[in-house]
């Protein structure tokens, strides 16, 4: 082989009597993007960064919570033994998107309506943030050599430790695999840039931005899912999170395509309180005692 891209031997660095999981600072490094890239284009709007961090804070909290749910439910028998500890063990991998974008935006949501702001409005804010921060995200993956690809040989391929190849014997005389989490980290940004493009060039109705924001990422995650050989279960072939990729990108265009024929209402971040009505005040003649 020309070249390939090499792996970290390990995904903790030991500073002292403190132990860092990578993974889990790649995924501080991508929330704090998201909340960066999230409150600019909301305060751009005249919305508050107060809202953006209280959102930020209930949405990732619970968005962990769906994501690490969704993955103990869906490939149990990779939760590390014993079981009742190794649903909780983040740090050690396997987070399901689809569980933290659904109960993130759900508890986001609630957020957001209770301080009387634009619920449409504030999606379309954060759509181009979650992407980024998928995208950063996947890099975990790279630290602890989870979740590649099939063999290649390809001069941008990922090599691979013995003791973190797959189980499937047929794939015991490989080392260098697909670098999904690669492909995944350049379509996202690549997302990015386009729906900052269209949010700037064209007036969609909120939040139809964060549907473009679906139908991008579950198109390319549908390929991933093609190249991807961690196990999974398979549904006429194709593995889960391939179908749930094909439904949720259905449903994201045929949202867009539906809501987009609506007639557009102007909407503001925040929602103006009613004028007060304004009282005649009425000064007596004479002396004022």
């Amino acid at each position: 082989m020309l070249g390939y891209i090499p792996s970290p031997h390990t995904g903790v660095v030991d500073l002292g009597p403190v132990q860092l999981h990578m993974y889990g600072l790649t995924l501080l490094v991508a929330i704090l993007a998201c909340i960066g890239l999230t409150g600019r284009r909301w305060v751009a709007q005249g919305g508050e960064w107060d809202l953006v961090t209280r959102v930020a804070v209930w949405g990732v909290a619970f968005g962990v919570i769906g994501a690490r749910a969704y993955h103990d439910v869906t490939s149990w028998n990779e939760v590390p033994t014993p079981k009742w500890q190794g649903i909780f063990e983040v740090w050690k991998g396997g987070l399901g998107v689809w569980g933290g974008i659904l109960l993130g935006t759900l508890v986001g949501a609630m957020i957001v309506r209770r301080a009387g702001a634009s619920v449409s409005l504030f999606m379309d804010a954060v759509a181009p943030g979650l992407l980024l921060a998928q995208g950063i995200g996947r890099i975990g993956n790279w630290w602890n050599q989870e979740l590649y690809g099939k063999p290649t040989k390809l001069p941008w391929a990922l090599k691979i430790d013995p003791a973190h190849l797959p189980a499937d014997p047929k794939y015991l005389a490989y080392s260098t695999f697909h670098p999904t989490f690669l492909y995944e980290l350049i379509w996202d940004v690549v997302g990015v840039l386009v729906l900052l493009w269209i949010g700037r060039r064209f007036k969609t109705n909120p939040p139809n931005l964060f549907a473009l924001y679906v139908a991008w990422y579950c198109f390319g995650r549908f390929f991933e899912e093609l190249l991807r050989i961690d196990p999974a279960h398979h549904i006429a072939g194709l593995r889960l999170n391939a179908w749930v990729s094909i439904l949720v990108f259905v449903a994201a265009v045929g949202y867009f395509a539906l809501h987009e024929r609506r007639p557009r209402r102007p909407q503001e971040p925040k929602r103006r309180e009613p004028p007060k009505p304004a009282h005649s005040m009425t000064i007596p003649k004479g002396r004022v005692r």
